[in-house]
């Protein structure tokens, strides 16, 4: 793409998001010359106008799912509670009856019900899986139990993964371009104070905050 061209595009402001998600944050990204979706801990994004979604995890972990056919997807970023119910089915066998089983499966539904609510068929989704890194100072791993959820849902939901990078002791940038299922994946050498930072206040929250009612995945 061209300078000048660049330049209009920048002018122009950021894209329209669709409808629920105008409190995505989107900045421009240099190293792409577009703009971007920023994901935070918690939140999620789809679009059927091949936006480009980033996000930065440690201990999360994030899908990229997308219709093959009409391109339209999304990511999500996401972890699972930590309190003591979920820890005490951590202990258990595996996240299937837990709290922290709702409150991945909320997080996991809500992207894909919003692919499929824009035109996405479930047969043609394109589903992979980033994240999961051991970074935070706590006796549970929780990254790995978040890879461990995630796979665990899509096998059970009857999907499979295309690709994968997750685990080991370090954090990633991932860029997601749901209209071509591209996904660029930097793997930060350094555990930077604010991903942790992030990442310990994210988890103070959601151990407090009550899991949401069932979602049906249609």
């Amino acid at each position: 793409m061209s300078a000048l061209a660049t330049q209009e595009m920048r002018n122009e402001g950021p894209p329209k998001a669709l409808r629920g998600f105008e409190h995505i944050t989107f900045y421009w990204d240099r190293a792409h010359d577009r703009f971007a979706a920023k994901l935070n801990p918690g939140e999620y994004y789809v679009t059927n106008d091949g936006h480009l979604i980033m996000t930065v995890l440690g201990s999360c972990v994030s899908a990229c799912i997308r219709d093959t056919v009409l391109g339209v997807g999304g990511m999500n970023h996401f972890m699972l509670p930590a309190n003591d119910e979920a820890e005490a089915a951590a202990r258990g066998h595996g996240y299937s009856a837990s709290a922290a089983n709702r409150y991945g499966s909320f997080a996991m539904e809500n992207l894909i019900n919003d692919v499929l609510k824009h035109g996405g068929g479930r047969n043609r989704l394109e589903i992979k899986i980033f994240g999961g890194g051991r970074i935070l100072n706590t006796l549970t791993d929780i990254g790995a139990n978040n890879i461990e959820f995630v796979r665990e849902y899509l096998n059970t939901e009857g999907f499979k993964v295309a690709a994968e990078d997750v685990g080991e002791r370090f954090p990633r940038k991932v860029y997601y371009e749901p209209h071509t299922g591209r996904v660029r994946v930097k793997r930060l050498k350094q555990v930077g104070t604010d991903i942790v930072k992030s990442e310990e206040t994210y988890r103070r929250q959601i151990d407090k905050t009550p899991i949401g009612g069932a979602v049906e995945l249609f």
